[in-house]
């Protein structure tokens, strides 16, 4: 799970190498056509191209194929414009949104425990965002719609029959946010491509290649109680890549604020785990 977080950020601290050259969709879309091959691929070998879902799955498919076209969108947009640690950090609290989300709509059950480090930990996200601070902007409010669009993802998962293929939802997901990124380029100006940006693009798909196999086979080996709090490293890479290729270097309430949100998500993580039984 450590080695998948590490897949994602890095592939994150790539898009944002290109951001000042190229523009947001341009990068999607390349990065798309990069990815989907790969996971094509991957999915191929491991005879996972099966795409005949129940009507039921397909609406839920669907309802998850839009909210990650939203997420990324969002995320990135936020991500382009401020530090790598920042976006990352605010990222986490949907770990906090889907378990107070399924308990609200899923009916899932959350005690008064629970509740009372979620709320702790949406406190850690203002630390960071600072709504009221002068550094606020719209795309803080972008990383934190980015929170919800990963959240109605994570719930249209959670409502997918447990046949359907994950590989073959992700060969789905990576198609249609590719095929947006080629659609965006066409109300956007277009700016040439050197081989630079294509070996960049091109290697943040294998890093996303990386975090997708890492964390498929991280939560069918492990424990998922035991795997899941890995998923909170992704910060430290960011914290990391960040300042190595970007000098970024967290301020005081950005560092307390992480702390807060990483905290809190490990407390939730192990209530769950243990009103699961586990």
């Amino acid at each position: 799970m450590s080695a998948s977080m590490a897949g994602f950020v890095v592939n994150d601290a790539l898009m944002k190498t290109v951001s000042d050259d190229l523009p947001l969709f341009q990068i999607i879309f390349i990065r798309g056509l990069f990815a989907s091959v790969l996971i094509i691929l991957f999915a191929w070998a491991r005879g996972a191209l099966r795409f005949g879902f129940a009507v039921r799955d397909r609406k839920l498919v669907g309802w998850r194929l839009l909210s990650e076209v939203l997420s990324t969108v969002l995320f990135l947009t936020a991500l382009f414009n401020m530090p790598l640690a920042n976006a990352v950090a605010i990222i986490q609290a949907a770990t906090l949104s889907v378990a107070l989300c399924a308990a609200w709509f899923l009916g899932e059950q959350v005690g008064w425990r629970r509740y009372t480090a979620i709320v702790i930990g949406f406190a850690g996200v203002l630390l960071i965002v600072r709504p009221l601070g002068a550094d606020f902007n719209i795309y803080a409010l972008a990383a934190l719609a980015a929170v919800a669009s990963i959240t109605l993802r994570d719930l249209m998962t959670r409502q997918i029959s447990r046949g359907v293929p994950g590989l073959a939802v992700t060969v789905l997901t990576s198609l249609t946010i590719t095929t947006m990124g080629g659609i965006g380029t066409t109300f956007s100006d277009s700016v040439p491509v050197t081989w630079e940006h294509v070996a960049v693009l091109g290697g943040g798909s294998l890093f996303l290649l990386v975090g997708y196999y890492a964390g498929v086979e991280a939560m069918r080996v492990g424990e998922v109680g035991s795997v899941s709090p890995f998923r909170y490293t992704n910060l430290v890479w960011a914290i990391v890549l960040g300042f190595a290729i970007f000098g970024e270097i967290p301020d005081l309430l950005t560092w307390i604020g992480a702390a807060i949100i990483v905290l809190s998500g490990l407390y939730t993580l192990h209530r769950q785990r243990v009103r699961s039984g586990a």
